[in-house]
């Protein structure tokens, strides 16, 4: 039975009770009108939307209530556990050159010390010095000299190395009892360079500045110029100098310098010359044109004196205290300065002659003598033997009528005395013929390098004077 009402009572009720439900005007405004007990798709979408909303907000607002900069502390534990043994490593036996060892030589450092430090005993440096190689080169060993040892790892010395000169390296190998010894060829290459400078304080130090070593500066002053330049009075600043010269190059390395070819040497604003030319077995430096620079006779038998009294007429003489003819000159010296024969001669006289003391007089042959006294000591010649020029004769001293250590010298021309100072010495013979031809052809290209290398350094204004330039000819194998 149906009662009259009930279905419109009924909707009102449940209208009542979703609104109560869902406190929310706008929602209820959404489901209320038309609402016949069923959701439409709209109002699904709607109830979705706001359910994931609040799904997301309940996982991300829990997060912000954590510290994310404190770290967790994690609880950790350790462990002490066995290790399995290591394998024992046996000695390996090295193979031919990977154990070589280049140490260099110190200055005051022995032979005997070096191998004690390379844990070389004693009794295998002596049979190393057994070697006569061996004994020739190590017997001079100079600081800085470079020595292989060929050490395998069980520590027996297996090689040795050594430089027997600049061109042979020789390789001694330890068989047992036995040394077995191999001479290694080095290449060299000799190469060509000119060296140039200009005096500002002393000759000596513009040339080191230059590169030149002590041996070249001598042969500059001793052979080449000593007859035209006096180096104690004529030289001044601004001279110039140039040398061509040899030099010995080893893998890349220059190892040393050797003869000088050819010099030039600007002073008083004259240029003199001197090349250097092998004829007859010999070598001699000759001028531009030729002619030996050599001359006969030196004016200085000895190097950078002081003239203390001249040849003169009349002197009072210093000891005797009357008037006397001084008929040579007097060179100061400290005693024990080495006197030098004025030319080649024979030995006439060696002995003590009055109030010369101790005396030599030299026969130079054409009636040409010369006489040296007042010596501490005499050199190595005897009477008769023939001395070449520049032979140590003998030593400075004071023996005789003499008031301080000091060199009497005279010259004589047929018994007369000569000033030795001013006297006029026979020129040499020059160069003929083919000799001349060939000392033209060798000396050009040398002449032609100086001039090409002074151009090149003093043309540029405040070059540093003192430098080396290496030239392009070259010469394998060290034979130039």
């Amino acid at each position: 039975m149906t009662v009259p009402g009930s279905g419109s009572n009924r909707r009102k009720r449940l209208k009542a009770l979703r609104e109560a439900a869902l406190h929310r005007p706008v929602l209820a405004r959404h489901l209320s009108d038309g609402f016949n007990g069923r959701w439409s798709r709209r109002q699904w979408m709607t109830a979705s939307l706001f359910a994931s909303m609040g799904l997301l907000v309940a996982a991300i607002v829990p997060g912000f209530n954590q510290d994310v900069t404190t770290p967790t502390a994690v609880p950790r534990q350790s462990m002490a556990l066995a290790l399995p043994p290591l394998p024992v490593s046996h000695p390996r036996r090295g193979v031919e050159g990977d154990s070589w060892q280049i140490v260099s030589v110190r200055s005051g450092q022995t032979l005997g010390e070096l191998f004690e430090e390379m844990g070389v005993p004693a009794s295998t440096l002596h049979r190393i010095l057994e070697q006569p190689s061996a004994k020739a080169a190590l017997g001079r060993l100079r600081p800085g000299t470079e020595l292989a040892f060929d050490l395998p790892v069980n520590g027996a010395l297996r090689a040795f190395r050594f430089d027997q000169d600049d061109m042979h390296r020789v390789e001694l190998t330890l068989d047992g009892d036995a040394i077995r010894e191999n001479v290694i060829e080095r290449p060299v290459e000799t190469r060509t360079a000119v060296a140039t400078g200009e005096i500002t304080s002393s000759l000596y130090a513009a040339a080191r500045k230059a590169g030149l070593s002590p041996a070249t500066i001598a042969v500059l002053t001793d052979q080449i110029f000593q007859y035209d330049i006096d180096f104690n009075t004529d030289i001044q600043r601004g001279d110039r100098f140039s040398v061509v010269m040899d030099e010995t190059w080893r893998e890349g390395e220059r190892i040393g310098r050797g003869k000088v070819l050819a010099a030039t040497f600007t002073t008083g604003g004259k240029t003199y010359s001197g090349f250097r030319f092998e004829h007859d077995g010999t070598a001699e430096y000759f001028s531009a044109d030729g002619r030996p620079l050599k001359k006969a006779f030196i004016r200085m038998p000895i190097p950078f004196a002081r003239v203390t009294s001249g040849f003169s007429r009349a002197r009072k003489h210093p000891v005797l205290g009357r008037v006397r003819r001084h008929d040579g000159v007097d060179y100061g010296a400290r005693s024990g300065t080495q006197i030098m024969a004025a030319g080649d001669a024979r030995v006439q006289f060696v002995g003590w002659k009055g109030g010369y003391g101790r005396t030599v007089i030299l026969d130079h042959g054409r009636g040409n003598t010369t006489l040296y006294a007042h010596m501490s000591r005499f050199g190595k010649y005897k009477v008769g033997q023939r001395v070449p020029q520049g032979a140590v004769i003998g030593y400075v001293g004071a023996s005789g009528l003499a008031t301080g250590p000091h060199l009497h010298y005279e010259f004589r021309v047929n018994g007369v005395h000569r000033n030795p100072l001013t006297v006029t010495m026979p020129p040499p013979e020059p160069l003929k013929g083919a000799q001349l031809a060939a000392f033209r052809a060798q000396t050009g290209p040398a002449l032609a390098r100086i001039e090409q290398f002074e151009k090149l350094i003093y043309a540029r204004t405040g070059a540093d004077a003192g430098q080396v330039a290496s030239a392009e000819a070259t010469t394998p194998g060290g034979k130039g």
